[in-house]
């Protein structure tokens, strides 16, 4: 939580400051405190199959550094990763296509980030993703994967091709082990075994696997 403090504090007091990747960052000091005072007053009250704040701050921590702008998130839930990932583009100018198959969870989503102040950041859609994905064209430059967990390999490689070098693709509930829910290794070796990736594995708080593509 201090790095995430620490980031917040840098982004709120300079005007102007750039990633890793040479971007200028936006400034919006109102937006930050809107999305911080809805996160601070919602903590602890997110049960419906959304990420610890640990992943949250991780995702928005890599695509500030990182300057992505194009960003696709499989299974949104009621949104507080979409939050996370949305703040995020705010400061590089980017925008988030989530999608969410159940249509209360996808309401409840819409109206969170309504609240967040975040919703000009972000196109969700209702509409199973098995379906949807697949017709993306893209290009994306982060992907965050949260939904089916028997469907992620599948969800991967609709994605592949639409990921840009240099991109990065965040799997939910993994483990070094595999899933953190049933622990199957199958799709973290996988990912592994891709020419083109490096993979490692984000442990803090719901597991996450962290791919980033080297080359097409």
């Amino acid at each position: 939580m201090l790095k995430f403090k620490v980031l917040v504090a840098i982004l709120v007091l300079i005007p102007a400051i750039q990633s890793v990747s040479g971007q200028v960052l936006k400034d919006d000091p109102e937006l930050d405190a809107r999305v911080r005072r809805f996160l601070d007053d919602t903590r602890g009250s997110w049960y419906d199959m959304n990420i610890p704040y640990a992943d949250g701050q991780k995702m928005f921590d890599i695509i500030v550094e990182n300057g992505y702008t194009r960003a696709l998130e499989i299974g949104t839930s009621t949104g507080l990763s979409g939050i996370w990932i949305a703040w995020a583009l705010s400061k590089t100018g980017g925008k988030l296509i989530t999608v969410e198959i159940d249509r209360s969870r996808h309401l409840r989503a819409v109206e969170n980030f309504r609240k967040a102040g975040l919703s000009e950041y972000i196109d969700a859609r209702l509409a199973n993703a098995h379906d949807l994905v697949p017709k993306l064209k893209g290009p994306f430059d982060f992907v965050f994967s949260d939904a089916d967990k028997d469907w992620y390999e599948n969800y991967f490689k609709a994605v592949d091709p639409n990921l840009k070098a240099g991109g990065c693709y965040v799997t939910h509930n993994i483990s070094e082990r595999g899933y953190r829910r049933g622990q199957n290794t199958s799709y973290l070796e996988f990912l592994r075994s891709l020419p083109g990736y490096e993979t490692t594995v984000f442990t803090a708080g719901g597991g996450m696997s962290i791919s980033y593509k080297m080359s097409r």
